[in-house]
């Protein structure tokens, strides 16, 4: 039965991405955390790859819901936020099949978050742990080069920068990247006043993640 399910959302997902093959949506979830942070965020990064890795991605994300079936329709989902984070089971159901199907997933911590992520990414893949990414990961080093790997954008417990991956059949399908703070380089520059060569490695980041997301 499981099988079948998969074989169905792989369908569903190759006639959806026919027509969105480069689209992004924001990943809204329960439990209070504030899915919605980083308004600015996401489109700009958006607006850097169309004008820099040769995307043509759409500069409006849509918002879509955990549990909808509107997420097989993105080949690439964003979730960030500083708080708490619930799944339903039938939303671990639905997250589940849509990433063993090909989709991908990138969660970024944008403080106080890993706690509650971590544990519900423990629920999605019960019999596989989070795994740490070595520099020499291609994901720091498709597009721009990282040599040591996650680059650090804001500080706040002056922790390393960490990215971790839970992959399938040799695919990173949900990246999850903490202490680095990706979300808040992308902003518009009056959000936090960040320098340029800052937001720079930021975005760059982040046009990695989208090249191997679209690439693999």
């Amino acid at each position: 039965m499981k099988r079948i399910i998969y074989v169905l959302c792989f369908f569903i997902l190759v006639l959806n991405w026919s027509a969105n093959a480069q689209e992004i949506a924001i990943l809204k979830y329960q439990g209070g955390g504030d899915w919605y942070a980083n308004p600015t965020a996401l489109p700009n990064l958006i607006t850097y790859c169309n004008n820099n890795i040769d995307t043509t991605i759409n500069s409006k994300p849509e918002t879509v819901e955990v549990g909808s079936s509107s997420i097989f329709q993105y080949p690439f989902l964003h979730m960030t936020g500083h708080g708490n984070v619930v799944f339903s089971d039938q939303e671990l159901v639905n997250l589940r099949n849509y990433l063993l199907s090909g989709g991908f997933l990138h969660i970024d911590d944008n403080y106080g978050m890993k706690p509650y992520i971590t544990r519900e990414i423990k629920k999605l893949f019960p019999n596989t742990e989070l795994e740490e990414l070595s520099a020499e990961h291609q994901i720091f080093k498709n597009t721009y080069s990282f040599p040591k790997g996650l680059p650090k954008i804001h500080e706040h417990d002056g922790q390393r920068p960490q990215a971790f991956a839970i992959s399938k059949n040799n695919r990173i399908v949900l990246l999850f990247t903490s202490e680095s703070d990706l979300g808040d380089g992308w902003e518009d520059p009056s959000v936090h006043n960040d320098p340029a060569e800052v937001r720079e490695k930021a975005l760059q980041m982040g046009a990695n993640i989208i090249t191997y997301a679209f690439k693999n």
